[in-house]
Order: structure tokens, then C-alpha cells, then sequence
């Protein structure tokens, strides 16, 4: 009783510290996560212009929704990239002075087929009104938020026209660099020349230190720009079914072949039941016993599975078969009917009229003028039936079909539109005829019908057991508590399982290698706790676990040496190579070089700078374009080149007559430039000061 009677005179005392220790484990938990204070801050800037957050967040929202399949990460991403591109889009806007006029941003929402081809926008004439488009939102002003965010997007769409006409107006090709490319194509060097290819020196000879790799990297570091990255390496422990389990549910499956006795509660009594082949209500078993609801759909015998095609299409109805795999189940199947030409192959032309449903209608007419224009293909292809094909490239406005000549499949009853359906299904192949519905005029040829047998499927998953699982789970923790501290890959291979290659990640990223879509991965290797050494395991839904070690961080900067080695090792080599081949280069002729380095002195004639390949060298553009400036029967100095070094004799320099025009050389070169105006955004972005705080929301 004291002890009751003290724990009520102190009841607020304790009321107070268990509430303030709640409240510091919320207010630590959110600090821990990065969602402390997230609302108020902006996910981000460019140039010193904040991207807000919630801004932002409504937009990977409705990114999210708008049906394309991405996940959270990927919608953050793709809004990230437009929200920087058009902030240093509208800078550049701002500083050149481009407005757009109300008459342009019109004409930007015209050409939106959402709003151009909107029916509640067109006139009596069929066209695009603006007056109406006015009327709309004038009658419906709960929908200002969406008219001013299309005018917002209208506009800057509109500049952007402004701006990129602007850039591509700047990149033009001139009459002389039509002229300098026709003399690489034209201009033709003949020469003897010596090689001294790289390969001559081992690579053993030859060392690249760290330090050279970092130096080189220096003299152009927006090249060789990296972003921050971790390096992880991972082990999966899958929960994938054994043999056991696999066996466990072929005898489920094959128990349901035979009668069975159950015993029922609600009796006391034991029922005995029928087995598949014997039930008199199949469907209801079907539904009861497998894991795939039953499909009363006919199919044909190209849809089952190959191997066991000819066994379940030639069944007597009534008639089992199984068990058999069939994917990641075991199945048995009855056959519960056949159909003759229950499948159908067909192809059509749509032509549609103003008011149909065809979507891809290439000129105006009214329905009268459709009928006449199907007829008349009609006749074409009962003329000639193989004319087909070329008739529905060319005139077809159905663009789901016209790529493939018309041909739509096979396809099943009741798959087609009433009238479309009937005259396939109730004429023979080979039949060609003209159908109306809502979409237009069909002109119809039948080109297969296949037979079709419905069969009614227990199939059941062959899933790992709990027992497996457990297995898994307890072979997985394991793994994650003798791992720490010790070497990942022996360790892993001591328990039996496989180091997977290490992967980089970036701080935006949810791919893992193999494992797919793991964010949480990612954000632990980014958080500040996370350190190198560290091991974590991660459960992966349908999969198992994942046990993850954090082997290296790379600082944002320079390339990490190892990538940088990769990458450049043999170019920093192939220079240190060079400098001793020019040493071995010198001599009073051609012949005295090749003798003193147990070469031959080769020839090639008729080489050009637009196509400067070397026999048995490769492409040597230096070594064709010094060959042009040397100078007809003089010897070069040693030319560094792509596989060796080189010296060159000329014999016969042949420039090319002078022309009268350049103009196709010119319209050569303006090909090639044609891209130049798609490289301002990246250029503006490794220029601009950009600050990234997507990670404190995602």
C-alpha cells in the first residue's frame, strides 16, 4: 500500500517525464529521418531559384497517377530534370528578352490534340475556337487553377519555340566548310610510311601511377566530373521452394484426380468426395481447389503450352490430363468442349467519316463520301486479294493495324464489335466483305480460323513452405551477425552463398544490381550513420533478404581512380610508349628506320582525310592529315598516333579540280550539326550552380 500510495502522489511527476521521453522520441526519429521541418524547405535550386517542394510534390504526384508505371523515384527524377531545365530555361528567356504574344501561346494550345481536337472547343466548321475555349472556363471557374496552369505551360512552351528557333538559327554551315569538306573527301595523299606500334612494348614496362591518372584528370576536370557515389556489394538469400516443396504440392495437385474422403465438422461424419474427372459441377471445383479462378475463354492450340500442346488439345471431352508444369504451377486440366474455327484471323481497312470513332482519320468527308472510298477498295482487293497488305499501309485509318498491312490477329467471339464480329465468325476463310460500325467502313478479309477447345484448369502455385522460409530467414540473420567486422566474401562463401558483383549507386537511384527496385537500400548507404564496413539485411517482398555492406564511398569530384585506370591507363600508357618509339624513329631514311627496328616500310595510295584507315594500323587521321602537310618526297618528323608512332614519305599529293558549287557538301555538313541545338540544356546545366535536396524527401 506505501508503495501505491507514493506512486499516486508522484503520478504527474512520472505523466510529465513519460510525456517528455515520448515527444524526444518523435522529435529524434524525425530529425533521424530527414522529415523534420521537410514542409518548409525547397527541395532544391538552380542559380540561387528555389524549387519548392510542395510544388514539386504535386507534380511527382500526378506523375505518378498519370498511368505510365513509375514509381516514386522515377516520377522525383523525371520532374527533377524539368523543374532544373526549365528554370535555366527561363533565365535564359529573361536575359534575352523573349516575350511570347497571346496570339503564339493560342496557337501552342491549339496544336495540344487535348485541346485542339477537343469537340467542346470546335465551331460549326469543325475548327479550333477560341471564344469557346474562353466560354468554358468562363462558365466553369472551379477549373481557373487548370486554365492558368495551361496557360503557364502554353507560354513557356511558346518561348521555347522563340528561343530554340534562335539557336538553330546561330549553328549555320557556311560555303567554305562545304568546300574544306569536300577536299577531305576529295583531296588524295599517296605516302610510304614506317609504324611502331604501341604493342611492340609490353604493358609490364610501362607503369601508370595514381598520381599521373589525378593530373591528368586536373587539365580537364568538367570531363572528368563524378558525381558522389557508394559502392555496395550484396549477398541474396532467396525463399524459393525446395524439391520438397515442389513434390509437396504435385501430390496435392495429383490427390485431387481421385475421390477423398473429409471429414465434416458440422456431421461428425466422414464425406467422400469426387475427384476431378467425376465431379458433376467442374467449374465449382475449379474455383474452390486452384489458385487461378476458373477461364471458361476457348483457345486454340498455339495458346497452350508447347510440350504439352498435343496431349491437351487432342482430349476426348470429359477427359483428363495432368499433372504437368505449366510456369510456376502444376496443373491438371478436363476438357469441357471444343469449337470449330473458335479462333479467328482476320484483316480489314477502316476508312472513317467526321463523327466516327477512327482515330487516325487522314482527310475530312462526310459518310456518303467514306462509303464510296470503302467500296471502291472493296472491289480493289476482290480484284486482287493479295493487294490487301499495301491497301492498309497506305489508306487505312486504323493505326493500331495499318503497320502490320491490316493483319489484327487472332482473335476470339465477342472481341470485335457486333457487326465486325458477325460477318468473320459466319463466313468462310478466304471471304472478303464490307462492314459499317461506329468506328467507320471495314473492308474485311478472313485469312484463318483455327479450332478452339475450353479447358477448365486446377492449377496450383508452387510456393516456397513456411518451413523453407524459415529456413531462409534463419540462414539470412545468421549471415548478417557473423559477418560483422569480418571479410564479406569469405564469410559468405564459408555459409554457402554468392557475393554478387558491387554495384554504384547515386543518391537519386533504386536500382540494386539484381535486386531490382530498393530504395531503402539506397537512402541507408546515403544516411549519415551509414559507414564504410557497414552491413545491413533488408527483407524483399516475394524474394527473401538482401545483406548488403557499404565498401567504398566516392566524394563528389574527380573520377574515382579505379574508373578513372579503366578508363584512361591505356591512353597514359600508349604516351609513355610513344615517347620511346619517337627515340627509336630517327634515322637519314626510311629504309634506315624500318632496318633499325626490324620493320618494313609499307605504301598506300590514294588515302583521303575523310576516310584516313591505315592496312593492319586502323584509322590514323593524324598521320593521313600530316602525310597532306609534309610535302610531295619528304620525310616526316615522328607522328603520335592512335596505335603507334609513325613517320611518313609522301610521294603524290592530288588536290582535287575546283567545283562550281558546294552546295552538297554544305548540306553534308549542316547534317551533321543538325544535333548541335539538343546540347544548350546539358551545357547549361554543368555550368550552373545547382543544389539538390531530393534525398531529404525521398
Amino acid at each position: 500500500m506505501a508503495v501505491l500510495s507514493k506512486i499516486r502522489q508522484r503520478s504527474l511527476l512520472l505523466l510529465v517525464v513519460i510525456g517528455f521521453c515520448l515527444f524526444a522520441f518523435i522529435i529524434g526519429d524525425l530529425i533521424n529521418s530527414g522529415n523534420f521541418g521537410s514542409v518548409s524547405k525547397n527541395v532544391g535550386s538552380v542559380n540561387g531559384q528555389d524549387i519548392a517542394f510542395e510544388d514539386f510534390r504535386v507534380k511527382v504526384a500526378n506523375l505518378e497517377k498519370s498511368g505510365r508505371g513509375m514509381t516514386a523515384t522515377q516520377a522525383a527524377n523525371q520532374v527533377w530534370d524539368q523543374e532544373v531545365s526549365i528554370k535555366l530555361l527561363e533565365a535564359e528567356f529573361e536575359k534575352l528578352g523573349i516575350r511570347a504574344s497571346k496570339k503564339h501561346i493560342m496557337e501552342v494550345l491549339e496544336a495540344n490534340p487535348n485541346i485542339g481536337q477537343n469537340p467542346m472547343f470546335k465551331n460549326a466548321a469543325g475548327k479550333f475556337d477560341e471564344t469557346k475555349f474562353n466560354e468554358f472556363f468562363k462558365a466553369n471557374p472551379a477549373q481557373k487553377q487548370m486554365l492558368d496552369d495551361l496557360l503557364k505551360d502554353a507560354e513557356l512552351n511558346a518561348k521555347f519555340q522563340i528561343y530554340n528557333s534562335l539557336v538553330r538559327g546561330g549553328v549555320f554551315t557556311t560555303n567554305l566548310e562545304g568546300k574544306m569538306q569536300y577536299a577531305k573527301e576529295m583531296d588524295k595523299v599517296s605516302f610510304e610510311y614506317v609504324a611502331l606500334p604501341y604493342s611492340s612494348i609490353k604493358d609490364s614496362e610501362v607503369k601508370v601511377t595514381d598520381d599521373e591518372l589525378v593530373a591528368y584528370m586536373r587539365k580537364d576536370e568538367k570531363r572528368f566530373k563524378a558525381d558522389e557515389t557508394r559502392e555496395l556489394e550484396y549477398v541474396l538469400v532467396d525463399e524459393k521452394a525446395s524439391p520438397e516443396d515442389e513434390a509437396e504440392v504435385k501430390k496435392t495437385v495429383e490427390s485431387y484426380l481421385i475421390g477423398r474422403t473429409e471429414y465434416n465438422k458440422e456431421t461428425g461424419k466422414n464425406d467422400t468426395l469426387p475427384g476431378f474427372a467425376n465431379t458433376p459441377n467442374t467449374v465449382e471445383f475449379v474455383n474452390e481447389y486452384s489458385d487461378v479462378p476458373y477461364d471458361s475463354t476457348y483457345v486454340t492450340k498455339k495458346d497452350l503450352p508447347a510440350e504439352h500442346a498435343e496431349a491437351l488439345f487432342n482430349l476426348p471431352v470429359g477427359g483428363v490430363y495432368g499433372p504437368y508444369m505449366r510456369g510456376p504451377y502444376y496443373c491438371i486440366s478436363k476438357m469441357m468442349g471444343r469449337k470449330a474455327g473458335g479462333q479467328a484471323k482476320a484483316s480489314h481497312i477502316l476508312i472513317g467519316w467526321e463523327g466516327s470513332m477512327a482515330q487516325n482519320q487522314k482527310e475530312k468527308r462526310t459518310k456518303e463520301e467514306a462509303k464510296v472510298k470503302a467500296e471502291a477498295l472493296l472491289a480493289q482487293v476482290k480484284a486482287n486479294p493479295t493487294s490487301m497488305m499495301m491497301l492498309a499501309l497506305t489508306t487505312s485509318e486504323d493505326p493500331g493495324s495499318a503497320q502490320q498491312g491490316g493483319d489484327l490477329g487472332y482473335f476470339g467471339p465477342g472481341q470485335m464489335v457486333p457487326a465486325f464480329n458477325d460477318f468473320v465468325f459466319n463466313n468462310p476463310v478466304g471471304s472478303i466483305g464490307l462492314v459499317e460500325t461506329q468506328f467507320g467502313y471495314h473492308v474485311i478479309s478472313v485469312t484463318d480460323k483455327q479450332d478452339a477447345v475450353r479447358l477448365a484448369n486446377v492449377a496450383r502455385k508452387i510456393e516456397p513452405s513456411e518451413k523453407t522460409t524459415d529456413n531462409a530467414y534463419t540462414k539470412a540473420v545468421k549471415f548478417e551477425m557473423d559477418v560483422q567486422g569480418k571479410d564479406f566474401e569469405k564469410t559468405a562463401k564459408a555459409a554457402g552463398l554468392t557475393v554478387n558483383p558491387a554495384v554504384k549507386v547515386k543518391i537519386m537511384d533504386e536500382y540494386v544490381g539484381s535486386a531490382g527496385a530498393q530504395r531503402q537500400i539506397v537512402r541507408w548507404a546515403y544516411e549519415d550513420g551509414t559507414k564504410v564496413g557497414d552491413v545491413k539485411r533488408f527483407e524483399i517482398a516475394n524474394v527473401g533478404n538482401i545483406i548488403v555492406k557499404l565498401k567504398k564511398i566516392n566524394e563528389k569530384g574527380l573520377l574515382a581512380i579505379d574508373e578513372a585506370r579503366a578508363m584512361l591507363e591505356t591512353k597514359l600508357k600508349n604516351q609513355k610508349k610513344a615517347e620511346m618509339l619517337k627515340a627509336k624513329a630517327k634515322g637519314g631514311s626510311m629504309q634506315a628506320i624500318a632496318t633499325a627496328n626490324k620493320v618494313a616500310v609499307q605504301t598506300v595510295a590514294d588515302l583521303t582525310l575523310a576516310n584516313p584507315m591505315l592496312p593492319n594500323s586502323g584509322n590514323e587521321p593524324k598521320v593521313v592529315g600530316a602525310a597532306f602537310a609534309v610535302g610531295a618526297n619528304k620525310m616526316s618528323a615522328p607522328i603520335e598516333g592512335n596505335t603507334g608512332v609513325f613517320v611518313v614519305k609522301p610521294t603524290v599529293v592530288t588536290k582535287a579540280p575546283v567545283i562550281a558549287d558546294y552546295a552538297d557538301y554544305v548540306a553534308k555538313v549542316k547534317g551533321m550539326t543538325g544535333g548541335y541545338a539538343n546540347r544548350v540544356i546539358p551545357a547549361l546545366k554543368s555550368d550552373a550552380d545547382i543544389e539538390d535536396n531530393r534525398f531529404d524527401f525521398n
